[in-house]
């Protein structure tokens, strides 16, 4: 069983070099479309696991990435075996699956929250508490935000840039900014930039999509 989860992580790490993600939930919106390639968008409550690193951007983000998939990927304090789908796992840590996107903002200086939203079967009170004390578990409250996709680099550079672009939409809208731009990457950064999706998120005043 342990060679056939590997090999359908070889062959998911495969897909995601070219873009195509598969088993990996996203947040329910409802959305529509604002102009200039920009989305307005409304969540409901969801839940993240979520680290906070002092490091430049790039740093910053693989740092609070490695942290938070170790989380998922069984360093929580729940020792106990669990089913998969086929094919069974079994591990004696619980394993929680990966969802996107993952999401970057700026605390303060050159501090960086990393956040990965949880799948939604999961709860509060069901989630395993993490072993590393820099991992927290979060309730993130509904929210309108406007969204901005882009492909290609994600560089701090790339991300200043889009997010200039979409405060500057939101101006021409008439739309009121109501937090700080935020990054959201769904693709590892293995897969071919051009097939990327990253997207920049601008909490707004409430909207009506």
């Amino acid at each position: 069983m342990r060679i056939t989860k590997i090999a359908s992580q070889i062959a998911e790490s495969a897909l995601s070099l070219v873009g195509i993600r598969i088993l990996t939930e996203e947040p329910h919106y409802v959305g529509s479309a604002l102009g200039d390639g920009v989305e307005l968008r409304r969540y409901g409550p969801r839940m993240a696991a979520e680290t906070t690193v002092t490091a430049d951007e790039d740093r910053a983000r693989n740092i609070g990435f490695r942290r938070l998939a170790n989380y998922i990927f069984g360093a929580n304090h729940r020792a106990e075996s669990i089913a998969m789908t086929a094919p069974v796992a079994q591990s004696g840590r619980e394993e929680i699956a990966m969802t996107t996107p993952v999401a970057q903002s700026r605390a303060a200086g050159d501090r960086w929250t990393i956040r990965f939203f949880m799948p939604s079967k999961w709860t509060m009170d069901t989630l395993p508490e993490p072993d590393d004390e820099n991992v927290a578990l979060v309730t993130v409250p509904g929210q309108t935000v406007a969204v901005l996709r882009f492909g290609g680099d994600r560089s701090p550079t790339a991300v200043t840039a889009r997010s200039s672009q979409l405060l500057t939409v939101l101006r021409d809208n008439g739309i009121e900014a109501d937090g700080e731009p935020v990054a959201w990457f769904y693709d590892p950064p293995w897969t071919l930039p051009f097939l990327r999706r990253n997207e920049i998120a601008v909490p707004v005043k409430a909207q009506s999509p």
